[in-house]
Formats: structure tokens, C-alpha cells, sequence
């Protein structure tokens, strides 16, 4: 008799895998919440207007009410509330939230995975002082290791006005005075897990690795505060050709001797054929493609390091 899987659980355990293998804790929380609660997400506790929900005829306590909307709101209060007892919290939820459908007894039940880190990744021990606090790199790197695990792969992160991020994936800071939270950043992200899970396959094609070394070099360019390190990072990419394997920003420089509103992007390159060991002749060329496209498209000028 053959055996039919459930993709979609077996996709959703995937995530939660990862997010485990990386150091975050799996969470369940309450699916009861009230709209008050929820509205701590938005500046000044003002939530859009017409937001609906679906209500419980019989609720457990005055605070819950209703059946929640987000997954954020409610990762929110779980590390406000167990932040008082670790020094450090990496959580995530994977989970429903309840929307209501015009016309419809029952709601619909959208899978939301939820994030949510804030303090010190490592506690003090006798042969370690502890970890600085975590900030938007610790939970951009969370994510790119949780895309990186499913194959998703052409992903880009793109500046966004939300409006209770004062960073992308940090706090805004006149939220956090909705919660009871500490100095520390807090961090948190919310996916749609249906997507998330609906994208993500178990089979993937595997790189072929070369048998001729590599060559690293890195390379500085100054362009204006306008120009996204990502966009800059695709030309790079693009002029670099085939041979040029990897790309990797390391750098954020700003200075006033670089002039008015420039800065200063560096990136690690890396060089590899499949074929030959490259030379220094052919990493020169790829380096005077990239520094004339980024000149001609970004009017980038080279940095020494």
C-alpha cells in the first residue's frame, strides 16, 4: 500500500527545524486576545479603522474576547512577559490567526509565523562575558538562515515604512512604550506561513562544487546615501560575470571627508572557474568591470581600504 505524506506539515515542520537548529524556541501561545491588546502594536495605540474580528460568545476572561489578528501582537507579549526572567529571548510562533469572511459562520484560519528576539544571544558564564544585545542584523540573519534552509532562493530586502518598525524588524520606539520592555532592541518579524510553506520544497538542485581554488579580494565604493547596498550588490553581481561566485557587504563606512551624503559600501569578492586556476589578470579585469559599471550607473568612485 503506498503511503500519501501531508506536504504542508511537512513543509511547516521544516521551519520549525530550522528556527530550532539555530537557536530559537518553539512557542505556543494563547489564540484569545481583544482588540485592545492587539491595537499595543500600533504608535499611540491606534489601530486601522474597521479592523474586524471574530468574537467569542462565552470568553475566558475580559481580556480575551476575541480571536486574534496578528501573530506579532502575540510575540510581543510573550517576550515582554518572559523577558523579566531571561536575560535573552529567541522565540518564534508557527500558528493561525483568525480572519473573519463576509458572508461566512467561520473565518478564515491563516497560518502567521512569528518572530521575536531581544537582549543578549549568549549569557554570561565563567569562561565568557556575555553577548552584546541582539539587533537587526542578529534577526536579518535569523531570516536569511530560514530562507536559506527552505531553498528559497532571489530573495531581496527592500526599505519599507511600517508602522511599528522604527528599523526594519526593530521596535519603533513609540510602541515599545506600549509594553513593559527593558533598554534593549526588540526585534520581530511576521510571515505569511502559508506562502512561506507553499514556496519551500523538500527537492532542490544541488551546485557543483569547482576543484580550482578561489580567489577573495575586497573592494570599496563610495556612492550616495540614496543607493541601496542591494542594488548595488546586483550590478556588482552582473558586471562581475560568471566568475565572479560571491559577493558579500561587510562595510558600512561614513565620514565627513567622503562628502555630503555619500558612504562608503565594502564588499568581499569572490573568484572561481570551473575550468582553470584563475590569475591576477583575470581578477583585475573583473574588478575594472565592476568599478566602471558602478561609476557609469551609481557614479561610485573606488575607496582604498
Amino acid at each position: 500500500m503506498n503511503q500519501v505524506g501531508n506536504p504542508a506539515l511537512e513543509a511547516e515542520e521544516r521551519v520549525r527545524d530550522i528556527l530550532v537548529s539555530i537557536g530559537l524556541q518553539d512557542t505556543l501561545a494563547y489564540r484569545q486576545t481583544s482588540p485592545e491588546r492587539e491595537a499595543r502594536i500600533y504608535v499611540g495605540r491606534k489601530a486601522p479603522e474597521g479592523l474586524e474580528y471574530v468574537r467569542l460568545r462565552n470568553p475566558i476572561t475580559p481580556e480575551r474576547t476575541v480571536m486574534r489578528r496578528s501573530g506579532m501582537a502575540t510575540m510581543l507579549e510573550l517576550l515582554e512577559h518572559n523577558a523579566k526572567f531571561r536575560p535573552g529571548l529567541a522565540l518564534f510562533e508557527l500558528g493561525p490567526v483568525f480572519l473573519p469572511v463576509e458572508g461566512e459562520t467561520l473565518p478564515h484560519e491563516a497560518l502567521r509565523l512569528s518572530i521575536g528576539m531581544t537582549g543578549a544571544w549568549d549569557t554570561a558564564s565563567w569562561d565568557k562575558a556575555q553577548s552584546q544585545p541582539m539587533d537587526f542584523f542578529d534577526l536579518k540573519g535569523v531570516v536569511e538562515a530560514l530562507l536559506d534552509g527552505l531553498h528559497l532562493t532571489e530573495v531581496r530586502f527592500q526599505a519599507a515604512n511600517h508602522p511599528s518598525f522604527h528599523v526594519m524588524g526593530e521596535l519603533h520606539p513609540q510602541v515599545r512604550k506600549n509594553y513593559a520592555f527593558g533598554q534593549d532592541p526588540v526585534l520581530a518579524a511576521e510571515f505569511d506561513g502559508e506562502k512561506l510553506t507553499r514556496l519551500s520544497s523538500a527537492d532542490f538542485a544541488n551546485k557543483a562544487i569547482s576543484s580550482y581554488p578561489a580567489m577573495v579580494e575586497d573592494i570599496a565604493l563610495i556612492v550616495d546615501e540614496s543607493v541601496p547596498a542591494d542594488a548595488l550588490e546586483a550590478l556588482i553581481r552582473q558586471s562581475g560575470g560568471k566568475l565572479l561566485v560571491d559577493v558579500r557587504l561587510f562595510d558600512v563606512y561614513r565620514d565627513e571627508k567622503l562628502g555630503s551624503g555619500r558612504k562608503s559600501l565594502a564588499y568581499q569578492l569572490t573568484y572561481q572557474a570551473f575550468d582553470r586556476t584563475l590569475t591576477d589578470k583575470d581578477a583585475l579585469n573583473i574588478r575594472n568591470r565592476i568599478v566602471k559599471q558602478t561609476k557609469n550607473v551609481f557614479g561610485a568612485q573606488l575607496r582604498s581600504l
